[in-house]
């Protein structure tokens, strides 16, 4: 957790962080590490930012600098990475502006047409395992959580499927949507939008003193698992160019994704905690990066992705996030900062984040009506509302959708930030 005093321009991958109150770990006559599910406590969100994997020519595996360090984005002609535009804007007064650049996801506005990016979806389960490897059972359930019920569900939900949007002539995605909102200009034919792929399920090994797990109402696997922070980002994030362990160094070689893709590893009610569990996590956006080749000219390749968990609600949040709000919220984000280091200046939002860095989600999270119901496949999602570029622009009047700073609902963020000092101290 990164306290809203602390520069959060310090760190590099964007979480977002959901607070726990302490009477989650009261004692109760279960496992030692078994959560009652009637202990769900209250959550509010936080955000927090730690630096991605960058596996150099050596081989191994190094945390990015901080994204203070950069002074403009970086643009996908140096590297191998998904598609990208780059942006510019003017922040001071007249006599002392400063110049901001941002990259974001697609084509820019000035085209007249439709992009399509491959999604690579990576279901992922867990393997709760005893602390010496070996299958776990509880009352004589094994504890797997399998994440197969939710796929179905993320397919159905409008991060991939079209509803009617404001910011759209034609039905279309949730993140296409807002990307238009704040691009209202473009032409009526500008669209980005991503093309599912579920790949090969995966699994991920957890051993005891990892993790923390509630069982469902019956008794069997699972209703949430808390998994340690640091564990869950060495057996996501490859280790290695060779690495064939971690999730992601797997899904890497067996051609499940690709440097060009918006790749999402998705989980079952799987929300991270810190090292004292006081907060927890219920996704991120990042990339990781492999030395280039002379196949593509040795630029560095970068794959850009997101964890999300699907959310069931009210066993472990409320009705405050569920179903696809995390999902929504990683995949905008990394949309607007792919390479988490569009720096703008200093913000504070009415939830009370400080930071300077172009994070749509983290500047609503935790607000009266943060997420949005939208309809698809005959269900209603939950994605999270998010703040415009315009916001990070400080730009008054807003030129985005009806003069907005936020969107889908475009009431919920009325006014801007000041232009904090660092650290808004």
């Amino acid at each position: 957790m990164v306290p809203t005093s602390r520069p959060a321009q310090l760190f590099v991958l964007t979480f977002f962080v959901l607070l726990v109150g302490s009477s989650t770990w009261a004692q109760q006559p279960l496992e030692p590490d078994q959560l009652p599910l009637s202990s769900a406590p209250s959550a509010q969100g936080r955000s927090a930012h730690v630096p991605p994997r960058l596996i150099g020519p050596n081989g191994a595996a190094t945390l990015a600098p901080g994204a203070a360090s950069a002074t403009t984005t970086t643009t996908s002609t140096s590297i191998d990475t998904v598609l990208t535009f780059s942006g510019s804007y003017l922040v001071g007064p007249s006599t002392a502006r400063k110049k901001f650049f941002f990259t974001m996801v697609g084509h820019g506005p000035g085209f007249a047409g439709t992009t399509t990016l491959n999604a690579p979806i990576i279901p992922v389960s867990l393997d709760l395992r005893n602390a010496d490897g070996s299958p776990r059972f509880v009352n004589g359930h094994r504890l797997f959580y399998d994440v197969t019920p939710f796929i179905a569900q993320l397919l159905a939900s409008p991060m991939f499927q079209n509803a009617h949007y404001s910011s759209s002539g034609r039905l279309t995605q949730f993140a296409d949507a807002v990307q238009r909102a704040e691009f209202h200009s473009a032409a009526s034919a500008w669209h980005t939008v991503l093309k599912p792929l579920v790949k090969t399920k995966r699994v991920m090994k957890l051993a005891a003193g990892s993790y923390k797990f509630a069982l469902k109402k019956d008794g069997t696997c699972c209703a949430y698992v808390l998994v340690d922070s640091g564990t869950f980002n060495d057996e996501l994030f490859p280790s290695s160019a060779s690495d064939r362990t971690s999730i992601a160094g797997q899904a890497l070689h067996a051609g499940d994704i690709r440097t060009r893709d918006v790749t999402t590893f998705f989980f079952p009610n799987t929300f991270l905690t810190n090292p004292d569990s006081s907060f927890v996590f219920i996704g991120f956006h990042s990339f990781f990066s492999l030395p280039g080749t002379a196949q593509n000219g040795n630029r560095e390749q970068r794959f850009v992705m997101n964890f999300s968990s699907w959310v069931t609600p009210f066993v472990f949040f409320g009705d405050a996030f569920q179903d696809v709000t995390a999902v929504s919220y990683e995949l905008v984000e990394l949309i607007n900062d792919p390479f988490v280091d569009n720096i703008t200046p200093w913000w504070k939002a009415p939830n009370g984040n400080c930071q300077n860095l172009l994070e749509p989600g983290d500047v609503l999270e935790d607000l009266p009506n943060a997420t949005f119901p939208v309809k698809t496949s005959g269900k209603t999602f939950h994605p999270q509302n998010e703040a415009l570029l315009q916001w990070f622009e400080f730009q008054k009047p807003s030129h985005a959708i009806a003069g907005a700073y936020s969107y889908p609902d475009e009431r919920l963020l009325m006014s801007l930030s000041r232009v904090e000092p660092p650290g808004c101290q």
